[in-house]
């Protein structure tokens, strides 16, 4: 058994052909991905096995949505939450305004915000905008 198939069988994922090639596309590429740009590479796929397998993937735990503001949803491959288990792993999301990619910046952390008396915290996310190292040339 190979790794991937160890890392989805860990997540009570089945490890099919297709949530193989998935994993293995999203982790290569080490950017969030919107399901149109998956869609895209595997073209000769259903739409609704690529977002079912998305979907589930997000369920176990194995990649994190990140709204950037461009109003599509992305996603990404939790490695933390891989390598340790589900965690509320908050890191730093980064949008380059040129080539349009989105990082995950995980040894980067949101810090703790206390929030007044009576207000919740559901979800949290800060994205930082700006010029890439592959744009800027650095």
């Amino acid at each position: 058994m190979n790794e991937i198939e160890q890392v989805l069988k860990s997540h009570q994922v089945r490890p099919t052909a297709m949530r193989i090639l998935i994993y293995k596309f999203l982790g290569k590429n080490n950017i969030a991905m919107a399901l149109t740009d998956i869609e895209s590479i595997f073209d000769k796929s259903e739409r609704t096995t690529l977002y079912r397998t998305i979907k589930t993937f997000e369920k176990k735990g194995l990649v994190h949505q990140i709204d950037d503001g461009t109003g599509v949803a992305k996603y990404a491959l939790d490695e933390n939450a891989i390598k340790n288990g589900p965690s509320q792993d908050l890191h730093l999301h980064f949008h380059c305004t040129s080539c349009n990619k989105t990082s995950c910046l995980t040894d980067h952390k949101i810090p703790h915000i206390s929030l007044p008396d009576g207000f919740i915290t559901e979800d949290m996310n800060l994205v930082i905008k700006g010029i890439c190292d592959k744009c800027s040339g650095s």
